[in-house]
């Protein structure tokens, strides 16, 4: 494991929670002795890249020519440029790769993607999301701050809606959004003064090859915080997730519940451990299981964040 923030806090538990699994060893990516040595090991079977954007090219090469599957989180580096560069990597290394859009592993959104793909709302034309979080004072400013360091919350966070959409209704083909960053200057944990210029927020409207379009409207940084929404309208109803599940509202004024049992935990606790799991199974056979989300899905999400960074 690569990464002493996200990846310390929900990944490594999530790894260690499978059977047959251990942690063999969690560094900080800022120390490049410890990461070189962490990848010239022998002993272990995956390194997990959770370290920050820009530093994601340098820590997927050096875990691939070391030959090791390599799962990397998201945003997949700075840009599709360094989305291009670990695809060919991986490609050319043949190691099994995977990108850590964990999201699709949420069993309630897994459950809201199978009602649209068997008809329950009739032909999807519409994707709704969005969220905002407050915080009781302003973040300490740090990599999510700075656009050259691949900060930002449309990576942060659009990232995942962007695969969610490719994964339900298919491939991103128009993409347009308008950021924001309310917070100028940040002061690190040293008290020093930084200006910022990766956003905060953002508003994004998306359409698919299949002709859904699709809204999305969230920011990390609100005086007020407001529930995550998701929702999918059709030509014969809507869906949305709730705290219990997915409800459909038909178009005859009819309402019913699909229940989701997530066995007591968070949404992203439950979806970082089925899809460790899963990521430990196609390490094992040496193939990545169907549906699985690669490099490629990072590549092809990159490419549609880029073009949404050039229209805003």
């Amino acid at each position: 494991m690569i990464g002493t923030g996200f990846g310390a806090a929900v990944v490594a538990p999530a790894f260690a929670a499978q059977d047959d699994c251990d942690v063999a060893e969690v560094v900080t990516p800022r120390d490049d002795r410890a990461v070189a040595r962490l990848c010239a090991r022998r002993d272990i079977d995956l390194v997990s890249v959770h370290s920050p954007p820009f530093l994601h090219v340098q820590h997927v090469g050096q875990a691939v020519d070391s030959g090791h599957a390599v799962l990397c989180d998201k945003p997949f580096g700075l840009n599709a440029r360094d989305a291009a560069a670990m695809v060919e990597l991986a490609d050319e290394a043949g190691v099994v790769n995977l990108l850590n859009f964990e999201r699709r592993f949420d069993p309630t959104r897994e459950r809201l993607r199978a009602l649209v793909l068997d008809g329950a709302i009739g032909q999807p034309d519409h994707f709704q999301y969005s969220r905002f979080i407050a915080v009781p004072s302003p973040r300490p400013y740090g990599w999510l701050s700075s656009r050259e360091l691949g900060g930002g919350w449309l990576g942060g966070q659009g990232s995942h809606l962007v695969d969610a959409c490719r994964w339900m209704f298919g491939e991103v083909t128009d993409a347009a959004c308008v950021m924001r960053t309310p917070v100028a200057e940040r002061a690190d944990a040293n008290g020093e003064l930084h200006p910022c210029d990766a956003e905060d927020g953002f508003a994004a409207v998306l359409r698919t090859a299949t002709g859904v379009t699709a809204v999305i409207d969230c920011a990390l940084e609100s005086s007020v915080s407001t529930p995550e929404r998701t929702v999918v309208f059709g030509s014969s109803g809507m869906l949305e997730i709730t705290d219990t599940g997915v409800v459909r509202r038909g178009a005859d004024g009819g309402t019913e519940t699909f229940e989701v049992d997530l066995q007591g935990k968070a949404p992203l606790v439950i979806a970082m451990e089925r899809f460790a799991s899963v990521v430990c199974e196609s390490v094992r056979s040496g193939a990545v299981e169907p549906g699985s989300p690669t490099f490629a899905d990072g590549l092809a999400c990159a490419v549609v964040m880029d073009r949404m960074g050039r229209s805003s």
